[in-house]
């Protein structure tokens, strides 16, 4: 049996225009088993068994820009929930208001998992976008027992890594699970005239402070100012107002789509 490192190398030989013969002979494996690979005929239960996250850092064939952004999406609206036989399902709810966010997640949940389905499951007014496999408890650590603002959230050092080199995907998530982008107005008497002012305005919102502290550290290391809001319920609420710290917002994450 090869592992999956191995096959992806011939397969990837394959696709740079070389012929199975040719990367047969470059890899010692057979033309037979190149082609079945290729053809997708032989199953793969190796490739699909390996644990993504081993010696302490994310399989480097997984795209870590987009899993800083399920990152954020979990710790906002995802859960993963064990069934049977050990085998996990990630559940990530989405408003139906916003379908590019939906298709968004299930690329990324895609690119990170690649050989497990992507499901969406409907409910009034919410699509979960779902994915089994026994290893999401291993690229999400901070799963656990109870509810996350019941329990200490806090990355791991390859998680952190991912989040230091991908900010903005993170905070992307985030913001795309619990935050929004909305349109303030105040007023102000200028020469005797009351006058109605518009701006636009960046909130996040959740209970764990844990999750509130990521949040804001990923903003302080891309140069956006904030500051907290009042507090609605138990949850807590971060704004971000300033002009020019709203223009990087809007430049690389914008409203919900």
């Amino acid at each position: 049996m090869y592992d999956m490192a191995t096959r992806r190398h011939a397969l990837d030989l394959h696709a740079s225009g070389l012929s199975f013969s040719q990367v047969s002979r470059a890899t010692g494996i057979s033309r037979f088993a190149i082609r079945a690979w290729a053809s997708g005929a032989v199953p793969s239960p190796r490739m699909t068994a390996e644990c993504p996250v081993r010696d302490g850092r994310l399989d480097p064939s997984r795209p870590s820009a987009d899993y800083a952004y399920l990152l954020g999406l979990y710790l906002g609206d995802g859960c993963i929930s064990e069934g049977r036989r050990k085998v996990h399902a990630l559940r990530i709810a989405c408003c139906d208001d916003w379908p590019g966010l939906i298709e968004e997640c299930v690329r990324a949940v895609a690119a990170v998992m690649p050989h497990n389905r992507v499901n969406r499951v409907r409910a009034p007014g919410c699509t979960s976008v779902v994915s089994t496999s026994k290893h999401w408890p291993c690229l999400f650590p901070q799963h656990g027992p109870g509810k996350k603002h019941e329990r200490a959230i806090a990355l791991e050092p390859w998680q952190q890594e991912i989040v230091d080199a991908h900010p903005w995907r993170f905070l992307r998530g985030l913001v795309h699970s619990d935050g929004c982008r909305i349109t303030n107005w105040t007023t102000r008497t200028v020469g005797g005239v009351k006058k109605r002012y518009e701006y636009p305005r960046y909130f996040f919102t959740n209970t764990s402070a844990d999750i509130i502290g990521l949040f804001t550290a990923a903003l302080d290391a891309v140069g956006v100012r904030w500051r907290p809001a009042s507090r609605s319920n138990d949850a807590m609420n971060i704004s971000v107002a300033r002009k020019d710290s709203v223009a990087l917002m809007d430049a690389r994450i914008g409203p919900k789509y």
